[in-house]
């Protein structure tokens, strides 16, 4: 004997609605958020996105103060520049003076940020963990330590200028001690050294203050407890305070590695259109595109794509690294 059961019909889906649809139902639903971006689109499409676009345009193209569009008296002259593709990526990277032009200042722009960090991240980090003691007057040494980060950048710089300076205070006190005078200003080496001093001494009390708010969140139980365990000072730095820091530190050396190697200020302030030894990638580019003459437009955007390739490639890859080792630790 069979049994006949009714079955409900399966229900079907209901097609997705287009993309037109969507943002449709959307807008009518959240019509305020839209209005409140809106301002903040429009200024980014003005301020980012639009000249992003241009240069790129012009890093295909041949364009220079020679060719380009521009006003002399009532005369109006036309923009004569070509469309030449990838010509200023291949002369920059495989060109007869490549190296010169973009790999030596690619390799000390790398050299260059690769110090900075890390004597940003090891002084911070002791700072920090000093200042985190309960030391008598800690508020005052922290009013004290920030200041180089709260003062304007151009003006440390040319402070550091006057202090090295061939009869500049340093070299005062080196000739003082009968140690050599060094040329801070003119020898391309210690033209390099000073910038890493300059830059040092503008980065720490950032990294200093993000590396304290870090120490301030961990928990103090947990040290408590590791001190009863008896470990060391360096057990409880190794296994509590560097992974308590690990979100902390992840942040501000992703910052400090863009921040640095765009640093154009320091540099720029420090030597100008001089020490080419001594130029990063940034402030190559600025002096192709507005320190040379004729001035090269198309190389100096061409440089600029190049800058945000790199940083983006290694974002990317820093923050997968990071995740990995996330994964790890859990």
């Amino acid at each position: 004997m069979t049994l006949a059961v009714d079955r409900p019909a399966a229900k079907k889906r209901a097609p997705r609605p287009g993309p037109i649809r969507r943002f449709k139902d959307s807008y009518r639903k959240y019509w305020y958020a839209y209005a409140m971006i809106t301002p903040v689109v429009v200024v980014l499409g003005v301020l980012v996105v639009y000249p992003l676009m241009r240069g790129f345009y012009l890093t295909l193209t041949d364009a220079n103060s020679l060719n380009s569009a521009r006003t002399i008296g009532v005369n109006q002259i036309e923009a004569t520049y070509k469309f030449v593709g990838l010509d200023n990526y291949a002369d920059i990277l495989w060109g007869p003076s490549s190296y010169d032009r973009f790999w030596s200042h690619f390799v000390w722009t790398i050299a260059w940020t690769a110090i900075c960090v890390a004597l940003h991240y090891c002084i911070g980090l002791g700072l920090a963990l000093l200042l985190n003691e309960k030391l008598r007057g800690r508020t005052f040494y922290r009013l004290l330590l920030i200041l180089p980060w709260a003062v304007p950048t151009f003006v440390t710089v040319f402070a550091w200028r006057i202090m090295l300076a061939d009869s500049g205070i340093i070299n005062v006190a080196l000739g003082s001690l009968h140690m050599p005078q060094p040329s801070w200003l003119e020898d391309p080496t210690f033209q390099r050294i000073a910038a890493i001093l300059v830059n040092t001494w503008c980065g720490v009390p950032f990294m200093m203050i993000s590396l304290l708010g870090g120490l301030q969140s961990i928990d103090g139980s947990l040290y408590e407890a590791a001190e009863m365990d008896g470990a060391t000072a360096w057990q409880r730095f190794r296994h509590i305070t560097l992974p308590g820091l690990r979100p902390v530190s992840s942040t501000v050396v992703l910052l400090g590695i863009i921040w640095t190697f765009n640093q154009f200020a320091i540099i720029f302030l420090l030597f100008g259109n001089t020490a080419p030894d001594a130029q990063i990638l940034v402030t190559w580019a600025y002096r192709l595109g507005f320190g040379q003459q004729p001035r090269d437009f198309a190389q100096s955007a061409a440089y600029g794509v190049l800058l945000l390739s790199i940083l983006t490639v290694f974002t990317s890859f820093y923050y997968r690294w990071l995740k990995r080792n996330e994964q790890l630790a859990l």
